[in-house]
Parts: C-alpha cells; sequence; structure tokens
C-alpha cells in the first residue's frame, strides 16, 4: 500500500498506460481521478472517472478547482495523455502537427499550470510526465511526436526546479516507455512486432503493467530522493 491516502490524478486513464497505472495506484491505496474523453474500458474501486479535454485551459481549471474541493489535496499528476498522428515531415499537414502539440505538449501544461502550484502550496507532491524513446532519441514520420515527447522531459526538468524553489518537496520526473504491447501496438504486424522486440537487449517487448510500476515507484516516497530525472523503461533498447 506505496499509496496509502494519497490523491492521484491520471491523464489518459481510461485504457492502455493510463488504466494500468490507474489499477495499480488503487491496488495501493491511492484514490484515483482517471481522466479521459473516452469511457474507461474497467472500472476499479476507489477510482473516479472524469471526462475531460486536456486542450482546454478552461476545463482544466474547473477540474483541479474540483477535486481539490471535494479531496483536499492532489498528491500525484501523471500526465499521461497522447496521440499519436504520424507522417513524414514533407507529408505532414498543419493538422496533424496541431493536434498533437495540443494534446502531447498543451495538454501536460494546462494539467500542471493548475496542479503543480497546488502541490506547491500544500507541502509537496509528485509529478510524472509520460515522455517516450522517441522523445529521447526521435523517429522517422514522428516529428510531431517526437517534439511532444521531447518537450515533456525538458518540461519535467523545469518544473523540477521552479515548483521546488521555495524548499517544498514537489518532485517532476519522466518515464520514457519503449515499444509497450498496448492496444495500438497489438495492431502492428506480427513481424514487425519481431523486429521491435529483437531491438532490445531484453528480446521482447514490454506491457503497460511494467510502466506502471515504474509510474508506482517515482509517486511513491520511495523516491523521495529523485527529482529532474528520465526513467527509461525500454527492455535496452538503446544503450
Amino acid at each position: 500500500m506505496r499509496l496509502q491516502g494519497k490523491t492521484a490524478v491520471i491523464t489518459g486513464g481510461a485504457r492502455g498506460l493510463g488504466e494500468a497505472m490507474v489499477k495499480l495506484f488503487t491496488d495501493n491505496g491511492a484514490k484515483v481521478i482517471a481522466c479521459d474523453l473516452s469511457e474507461p474500458q474497467n472500472k476499479y474501486d476507489n477510482a473516479e472517472n472524469y471526462t475531460l479535454n486536456v486542450t482546454d485551459a478552461e476545463a482544466c481549471k474547473k477540474f483541479a478547482d474540483y477535486i481539490i474541493e471535494k479531496y483536499k489535496k492532489i498528491d500525484i499528476l501523471v500526465n499521461n495523455a497522447g496521440i499519436t498522428k504520424d507522417g513524414m515531415t514533407r507529408k505532414m499537414t498543419d493538422d496533424m502537427w496541431d493536434s498533437v502539440i495540443a494534446v502531447n505538449l498543451k495538454g501536460v501544461f494546462n494539467m500542471t499550470r493548475f496542479i503543480g502550484p497546488h502541490m506547491e502550496d500544500t507541502g509537496g507532491g509528485s509529478i510524472i510526465n509520460i515522455s517516450s524513446v522517441v522523445g529521447e532519441y526521435g523517429n522517422i514520420g514522428q516529428v510531431n511526436y517526437a517534439a511532444t515527447k521531447g518537450g515533456v522531459i525538458s518540461m519535467a526538468k523545469t518544473w523540477a526546479k521552479e515548483f521546488a524553489r521555495k524548499g517544498v518537496p514537489v518532485r517532476c520526473n519522466a518515464i520514457a516507455p519503449g515499444y509497450i504491447l498496448t492496444d495500438i501496438l497489438k495492431t502492428v504486424p506480427q513481424e514487425l512486432l519481431d523486429k521491435f522486440a529483437s531491438s532490445t537487449m531484453l528480446g521482447r517487448l514490454g506491457q503497460p503493467e511494467e510502466i506502471a510500476k515504474a509510474a508506482l515507484f517515482l509517486a511513491s516516497d520511495d523516491a523521495s530522493y529523485i527529482t529532474g530525472s528520465v526513467l527509461s523503461v525500454n527492455g535496452g533498447m538503446r544503450l
């Protein structure tokens, strides 16, 4: 019960990595508010579902005010919501660029701009930005996605400095997953999945629960002296 008594907000919590985090966090004692535009695939005890568009700053403020009023504090924020619209740079449209930037970058800013200062005022907290191996190393056909996932790493480092500058233990870190077997990846042809797996030192793809366990560690007091860091969870894909 590593999160007993803590309140956690997880964006993109309806499925995939987000759902795995919701389950693991509630199993470890947290009260979780799972934000998403989609209906959750499953429901978990001690988890509240909230329909939220993270690109809407006013809606994010309203959400933060509601959670603080209801639960009095927010101890953990996981910025997980994200989308992809892939294409080579020469073929990338304004919509492909703008929509990915809006969700993956502005959405992270919108949530943290209202919750980070609250943590600073109430004595501490843990902010976790979900980045990607693509944010660390880039990838052909994903310049928009790579830009956002690199950006949330820089945001994490900046907020680690900004929200702790008065001596308050607000920690901010990023997790950079490699290829993880979410529903989206399950649509990829098997030969490509085998190629992805062979590119890792461990010879396999990751599971959503393995990213959730990394998030649980960073959210918990076990990571009390870790801030401004990037935890790469990619099976040794890049060494």
